[in-house]
């Protein structure tokens, strides 16, 4: 559920929990209303009615039974209530009530000396003799013998009224207190406030459903998308908020225009130093080249001139130690070439069908001689089955001699470094191939983990010299790029003193 949808629905649900709250405050201010004008009207009653008769405990003695139609004549014009007379402790003594009562019946004392005494009440609730589980209103007078001192209560004139109340309605009458007008009446404001709502929340939100959407498309299409805040100049139209309303909506479609037009300098500012900072590295690459060529050419011709002459073994030391550093920076220079090459958003691979098995058994192959001078098992595991997929043949080949070449250097002698390949499938049910390197040698530093994909970090340093792109920080780097080029991921475990497995997973389609 959106906002718009939540907005609407809380005000529609406040306006018809606003209206109940309003009937049913009429209910009971109507249920209310008939209490007290029942209290009032029967008090006023036995007002009158002790007023004309002060002996009505002599006159019971007098008369007898006559005397309960007498009381049935009093409550003859008052319909709904039963008139009784009792003692001071309770007892029904006479009554105009048809139903026959318990002997020695007493009702509760408490609701009639609070109806009977001088302090004013909206109305009093107490027992009706012919149903004791319902309360009802009552009205009380106290009987006292006429003297001029004040005497005690020899008795009560008690008066139960039954008001017709919303809860003793029947379905009929239900249905009529509905159909009335203010019913109707309440139930249109329902329905026009809830009319409103969604027009006021449509109002508000439309502004910020417009903001969102230029914000997904930002996210979509990322900067190089048409300028939001110059839409005279942009192909497709950002369609954001009018910026010249004065509202807060204005306010914010404003600031987040200035705020992409910010990014969207600095990101073609940055772009295009990236652009110049790989120009550069490439290009520098390239005219490095010829000269470091050049060099190891002539290195290579004075030691092989000098290998007859037993005066020059001294000049032959210093040939190779310059040979050997120049054939590293030579490595290093092609390597920073390659990483350009490979960071060019215009860069396509070129994919075929290849059996990882087979290019498995070509890279151990090709580092078999190194392998055997180091005292180091190289070695293919066999998979359970071939393995293929479509990768960029010389690309996956260089990822695989660099991971190899990275375990060689790190393999201690008479140790081993296995190479395996395999398949997997993730919980997408994609199928995964699995480039494992895994080498015996030290391990690596828990420290230097997280560092160990960065350009020219130099990982476990105290352990082999920095000597060619792996040791200046550039063999992971380039295996990194292959394996995000062809949608993968490079992953390192690693424990110090148990060596390390490397593993390149790319897609197998």
């Amino acid at each position: 559920m959106n906002v718009r949808s939540k907005l609407t629905l809380t005000i529609a649900l406040t306006g018809l929990f606003t209206a109940l709250g309003v009937v049913l405050a009429l209910v009971f201010a109507y249920e209310r209303f008939e209490h007290e004008s029942s209290y009032y009207r029967a008090d006023a009653f036995l007002k009158r009615v002790t007023a004309q008769h002060t002996d009505l405990l002599g006159m019971r003695e007098r008369f007898g039974d006559e005397f309960d139609g007498f009381l049935a004549n009093l409550v003859l014009y008052e319909a709904d209530t039963q008139l009784y007379l009792l003692d001071p402790q309770g007892r029904v003594l006479s009554s105009t009530s048809q139903m026959p009562l318990a002997p020695d019946y007493r009702v509760n004392m408490n609701p009639v000396m609070r109806a009977s005494s001088e302090t004013p009440m909206p109305y009093v609730l107490g027992d009706n003799p012919e149903s004791m589980d319902t309360r009802v209103v009552v009205a009380a007078r106290a009987l006292r013998p006429m003297s001029i001192a004040p005497s005690p209560a020899v008795g009560y004139l008690y008066l139960v009224t039954r008001p017709s109340t919303f809860a003793e309605g029947n379905p009929a009458a239900l249905r009529s207190v509905l159909a009335q007008p203010f019913v109707v009446m309440i139930l249109a404001v329902v329905a026009l406030s809830t009319l409103l709502a969604a027009w006021l929340t449509a109002t508000i939100t439309r502004p910020l459903k417009r903001l969102t959407e230029a914000v997904n498309r930002i996210r979509d299409k990322g900067l190089q998308a048409p300028d939001p805040v110059q839409p005279q100049e942009a192909a497709v139209p950002w369609d954001l908020p009018d910026t010249r309303d004065a509202d807060e909506f204005g306010q914010l479609a404003r600031g987040i225009g200035a705020m992409l037009q910010t990014l969207r300098g600095q990101w073609t500012t940055m772009h295009q130093l990236d652009h110049f900072r790989r120009e550069g590295v490439s290009n520098l690459s390239h005219d490095l080249q010829s000269p470091l060529t050049a060099t190891t050419t002539c290195l290579e011709t004075l030691d092989q001139r000098w290998a007859v002459d037993p005066s020059r073994q001294e000049d032959r030391a210093l040939v190779a130690v310059a040979l050997r550093n120049t054939r590293n920076a030579s490595r290093l220079v092609h390597s920073l070439g390659d990483l350009a090459r490979l960071d060019e958003p215009s860069f396509q691979l070129k994919k075929e069908r290849l059996n990882l098995g087979e290019l498995l058994d070509g890279v151990s192959m090709r580092f078999a001689e190194r392998a055997r001078q180091a005292h180091v098992a190289l070695s293919v595991a066999d998979e359970p089955a071939p393995v293929s997929a479509s990768v960029d043949v010389q690309l996956i080949e260089r990822a695989v001699a660099n991971l190899v070449d990275n375990a060689l250097k790190f393999a201690p002698p008479n140790s081993a470094v296995t190479l395996r390949v395999e398949q997997q499938t993730t919980s997408e049910g994609q199928g995964m191939a699995l480039i494992a390197v895994r080498d015996l040698g030290p391990g690596i530093d828990p420290h230097d983990l997280p560092h160990l994909f960065d350009r020219f970090y130099q990982s476990r340093r105290r352990v082999a010299p920095a000597t060619g792109e792996g040791g200046k920080g550039l063999g992971l780097a380039i295996v990194k790029r292959i394996a995000e080029l062809h949608g993968g991921l490079l992953t390192v475990s690693s424990v110090p003193g148990s060596g390390t497995e490397v593993v390149l997973e790319i897609p197998a389609n």
